[in-house]
């Protein structure tokens, strides 16, 4: 399937919406609306209605998100309006102009039960969700699903990138200011480099695919060991060492595992992520 022509991307000034449009930007024959949050505010159903009907795209990507989760946990008002209602309002216009939609969410809709990678279909619900974030999130996907049935909605994880605040760039200050890291070792997931997932949104575009994948690179790590992979990949010396969640606590409890199964989108796209730890070196090159 052909690219769509006439893109409109949300929260384009973000980590992952900055490589998603640059990417878009660069594919022969397709025009780009990129919006960031002063520009384009989600909430304002009038405002997304008046751009929609404006630019006419053939797909919408959603990635404008609240995504700072400890701040979820006092301004959770705010979280559920852009990520549940706004992400609603998104989709609503999408559907009324006849317009694909691709809307970007999080692993942490589960609770971190899991023993084995999460299915796209395993359950999910306010109760599973641990943190506001994770209902805000949740709320989206199912104002989402509602407004507008063919839509794709991507799952991913741990997502980090060049374009905003993110875990290895934190790792690379905190590495150079303190004689030591200590960092959590009991919570699991998929580190995932923004560049790569706007790749998968790109791959996901040309498809004529609906509902729920799960997308992150492949394999799967601790804070601890993404922490400790990327002082040893630049060649740094701090001592990295692990704690439990409970010697760090913060505002949100995070799924203790959340790992994405990814099998569905290996089918549909015919090839998986690469592994974090290359994908980390990547990151590492283009920072430095």
């Amino acid at each position: 399937m052909a690219i769509p022509k006439r893109v409109l991307i949300t929260g384009a000034r973000g980590l992952l919406g900055t490589p998603t449009t640059t990417l878009f930007r660069a594919a022969q024959g397709v025009e780009v609306s990129a919006v960031g949050h002063l520009e384009f505010d989600i909430t304002d159903e009038a405002a997304v209605c008046r751009h929609v009907d404006a630019f006419r795209p053939d797909l919408v990507i959603n990635c404008a998100a609240f995504t700072k989760v400890d701040a979820c946990e006092e301004q959770h008002a705010l979280a559920d309006r852009v990520n549940g209602y706004g992400a609603g309002i998104v989709a609503a216009a999408a559907a009324a102009h006849g317009a694909r939609l691709i809307h970007v969410s999080t692993d942490y809709v589960f609770d971190g039960q899991a023993t084995r990678p999460y299915r796209e279909d395993h359950p999910t619900g306010n109760p599973r969700a641990l943190c506001a974030y994770g209902r805000s999130k949740l709320l989206g996907e199912q104002r989402v699903a509602a407004a507008h049935p063919a839509a794709i909605i991507v799952r991913t994880a741990w997502v980090y990138g060049e374009d905003g605040p993110c875990f290895p760039r934190t790792i690379l200050r905190l590495a150079g200011e303190r004689p030591l890291l200590r960092v959590v070792s009991d919570q699991t997931g998929s580190p995932t480099y923004a560049r790569d997932l706007a790749g998968a949104l790109f791959e996901l575009a040309r498809t004529n695919a609906q509902g729920v994948f799960h997308v992150t690179n492949a394999g799967q790590c601790t804070w601890f060991e993404f922490a400790r992979e990327i002082v040893m990949q630049a060649g740094l010396g701090t001592p990295v060492e692990p704690i439990a969640t409970e010697d760090y606590p913060l505002p949100a409890r995070r799924p203790k595992y959340s790992v994405l199964d990814n099998g569905r989108y290996v089918t549909t796209a015919g090839r998986p992520l690469r592994p974090w730890r290359e994908a980390l070196s990547e990151y590492l090159r283009r920072a430095s």
